[in-house]
């Protein structure tokens, strides 16, 4: 009889240990063409449940039709990684954001409860016209980011050799992004590295202890340092947009890559 409460109060501290945090040595697909068994759905209204399909996978891609906003999440916890996902536009945006700019994104550090829309985390924008730009996600906490940047028209722009700047809400634009950008749907700024609506883009995400680097079709779009958190899930958000992704992937870090 003296042994249950030992062994209840032994359960009960293993179930409430955190997950180990996995640093890649080898590569992790994430995605593999078939199935979602490395993810879980968190819908704003439906919360763990999916009714109505919006993560689904056809023809080897995980297709996100937006008609709910939340996102598909990663089982474990990441931090030293080289994110590769592929991915592109497949419709107008629905709901409140039919006639906008079509709007997803990633989400790395993913940390806190599954409550509200979204883990607090960092987001590697995907917009029409903004993919690559940080933007800071709030939970019970704030993340934070340090870029060097311009200001044009009041708003931060990453650029390598201008000024730190600290924030912990906002969103850091990638260097490229068009002054006059238009919330409207088929949004395109004359710098824009986006591919042409219905192409496949390769978006990169580095994660480098504390800092992250945003790599869009092969250019370097954004870089935060002295961020906060440094590790967490892994989020794909669905944001009123069809959005199709094909791959993701987790490298291990390559210096040369990561600088």
């Amino acid at each position: 009889m003296r042994i249950l409460p030992v062994f209840f109060a032994a359960f009960a501290l293993v179930a409430q240990t955190p997950p180990a945090v996995i640093s890649p040595t080898q590569k992790i697909v994430l995605f593999d063409g078939k199935s979602l068994d490395n993810f879980y759905t968190w819908l704003i209204d439906n919360k763990f449940q999916d009714p109505k399909h919006v993560f689904t996978v056809r023809d080897g891609v995980i297709r996100v039709s937006g008609e709910e906003w939340g996102g598909l999440t990663t089982k474990n916890t990441y931090r030293d990684y080289h994110l590769v996902v592929e991915w592109r536009w497949a419709g107008p945006n629905l709901g409140a954001r039919a006639g906008r700019a079509r709007d997803s994104g990633i989400l790395v550090h993913g940390i806190g409860e599954d409550q509200g829309t979204w883990l607090e985390s960092i987001e590697s924008q995907i917009i029409e016209g903004g993919p690559g730009d940080f933007i800071l996600i709030a939970g019970k906490g704030h993340p934070t980011m340090t870029a060097n940047v311009h200001e044009l028209a009041g708003q931060p722009y990453w650029d390598e050799k201008g000024t730190p700047k600290t924030m912990d809400r906002g969103r850091f634009n990638w260097f490229g992004r068009d002054p006059k950008w238009t919330d409207t749907l088929g949004y395109r700024g004359p710098n824009d590295v986006e591919k042409p609506l219905g192409e496949w883009n390769r978006q990169e995400v580095i994660c480098d202890g504390d800092t992250i680097t945003n790599i869009v079709n092969g250019v370097v779009v954004n870089k935060g340092y002295r961020v906060t958190p440094t590790a967490g899930k892994i989020q794909l958000q669905s944001e009123g947009a069809e959005i199709w992704f094909r791959r993701v992937e987790l490298l291990p870090l390559d210096k040369r890559q990561a600088h």
